[in-house]
């Protein structure tokens, strides 16, 4: 698309400003990256000591509180290329919806342009830097993530909760060993010293100016970012693994709007939008701690709730927030663990079949039906009624959900690529059920192989066989390496069943009656009428 004549003036104008002749500096000056130690001065200088860190430091970000409704959430992160191979990688492009963009360091620098184009610079450090800890995982979930470190933390042991890929928990090197060590998972060490990291640079006509994080990014016309668009402020950080995020300010009101039709739908009734809103307000308070240890509250994809475009989430959805506004569900230790799913298959589960950890009072597994439904399928599940419930459970609340009844098979490859290395077995033989929960769910999925055997507990076997859609099923060999898989719902199956609770609002049920039902012994109060998080 070409530019119209009269906007190339304003266009050329707004270019010109991001390359001004001067920088403001009003938070004092630049301190540049130290530039390599060569020559003589290298010769006779000693090599400095390497200084020791779990991992780089970075700021905790402002709570979200009553009188500070803000989350800050990353729109992208580890972000960056290691920093040998900045100088030739692809550089980050920032693009406002209109207007301009405002980016201001943490020196003070200040510049506007329509579009930012930020390249990676190879920064060397002053001296040498070790990062040394134990590491405890991987983790399926950040909750039985937190779970593992209150084993350290019990001692007096700093724990820090860390994503480089699956979910981690972090302490110092000297650390003891957490105990007892949780099922499944590894105990290790990671030691790297570095001389350099990656940071960002505007390049001008005039030179290079590096930038300080943190880095801030105003948009008042709206950032562009993938298929969305969004207000800021936005800050660009260093983060606690050597890359950097892209993080979103963005009040907490505005962030149920790009995630309320994503979780739930835009189309449902109004008191199960309203569910919803409660319960993503809820969940985002109760859990702003998920990634402080990179210097900001949530993410914006499943590992936390989905956050995407709140431009257009439709006068349904704005209304049902407006309707619950600021409102949480609060339990006894202050905001819920206000976990949803789509659908529980009609029976509910408990805490402690989903996640490590102890029973939650208001989390519980009963059956989700009408009376005679309930009166059917009683908890705990007897092992001769979970086939009948999948056969004939038809009468639950939401069994017209799509994936309210499912059938899988595993062939002895899929399982043996999904174990992966780590838990190798050689060819996987048989598949056993050696413990379920009330809800019927399985709790711990054992697979004998030609080489060994390993035990899949609680989340780590959806997270590890991602072909099923919950862990509510039966288990039937169908041949040589075959088995059949004959299961009900999607997701973990604790708390609010989205299907559930689309259903009972249809049937006239109000919000505060679908979150009683789902969460007994909750109340909905106002945000920090009884403690901002636990």
């Amino acid at each position: 698309m070409s530019l119209r004549p009269r906007v190339l003036p304003r266009l050329l104008l707004a270019m010109a400003l991001l390359f001004p002749a001067g920088c403001r500096a009003d938070q004092g000056p630049l301190a540049p990256p130290p530039p390599p130690v060569s020559g003589a001065a290298a010769a006779d200088a000693p090599p400095p000591e390497p200084s020791t860190l779990m991992h780089w430091p970075v700021a905790r970000p402002a709570p979200l509180t009553a009188a500070n409704p803000v989350l800050w959430v990353a729109l992208a992160a580890r972000l960056g290329p290691a920093p040998a191979d900045a100088p030739a990688a692809a550089p980050l492009r920032l693009r406002s919806s209109s207007g301009l963009l405002t980016l201001i360091d943490a020196s003070g620098q200040r510049f506007q342009s329509p579009a930012l184009v930020l390249h990676w610079r190879r920064e060397v450090l002053a001296q040498p830097t070790t990062l040394r800890r134990r590491v405890l995982g991987p983790f399926a979930s950040f909750e039985s993530a937190e779970q593992a470190a209150g084993l350290w933390r019990a001692v007096g042991v700093e724990a820090a909760i860390a994503r480089p890929r699956d979910w981690e928990v972090w302490a110092p090197a000297g650390a003891p060993d957490p105990t007892p060590l949780p099922d499944g998972v590894r105990l290790t060490g990671f030691e790297r010293t570095v001389a350099e990291r990656v940071g960002l640079e505007l390049r001008r006509a005039q030179g290079v100016v590096p930038l300080a994080s943190p880095i801030r990014i105003e948009a008042p016309g709206g950032l562009l970012w993938k298929q969305g668009a969004y207000a800021g402020p936005f800050q660009l950080l260093a983060d606690a693994h050597g890359g950097w995020s892209l993080v979103e300010q963005v009040p907490l009101e505005r962030y149920l709007e790009g995630v309320v039709p994503h979780e739930i739908g835009a189309g449902v009734p109004a008191a199960a939008l309203e569910a919803q809103a409660v319960l993503a307000r809820t969940w985002a308070v109760r859990n702003q701690h998920r990634f402080v240890v990179d210097g900001y509250h949530l993410c914006a994809d499943t590992q936390c709730q989905v956050y995407s475009d709140p431009r257009h989430p439709g006068a349904a959805v704005r209304q049902a927030i407006a309707a619950t506004r600021l409102a949480v569900l609060m339990g006894a230790d202050g905001p819920i663990h206000a976990v949803y799913h789509a659908s529980n298959g009609g029976v509910s589960a408990a805490y402690p079949e989903a996640w490590n950890g102890a029973p939650v009072p208001y989390l519980t597994p009963f059956p989700d039906g009408p009376a005679p439904f309930q009166a059917r399928f009683p908890v705990p599940l007897a092992a001769t009624a979970l086939p009948a419930l999948l056969r004939d459970g038809r009468a639950a609340w939401g069994a017209d959900h799509p994936v309210f009844r499912w059938q899988r098979q595993l062939t002895a490859a899929q399982i043996a690529a999904a174990l992966g290395p780590e838990r190798a077995v050689g060819r996987p033989m048989a598949l056993k059920v050696l413990a379920r929960g009330p809800s019927g769910r399985v709790l711990a999925l054992e697979v004998q192989g030609t080489e060994g055997r390993t035990v899949l507990r609680l989340d780590a076997i959806r997270r590890t066989l991602r072909s099923l859609p919950s862990t509510l099923f039966t288990l039937q060999p169908a041949g040589a390496g075959v088995w059949q898989l004959v299961g009900g719902g999607f997701g973990h199956g604790a708390g609010l069943s989205q299907a559930g609770a689309i259903d009972l609002a249809g049937r006239g049920w109000s919000t505060r009656r679908i979150l009683a039902h789902y969460y007994p012994g909750t109340t909905l109060q106002p945000l920090g009428a009884g403690g901002d998080s636990p």
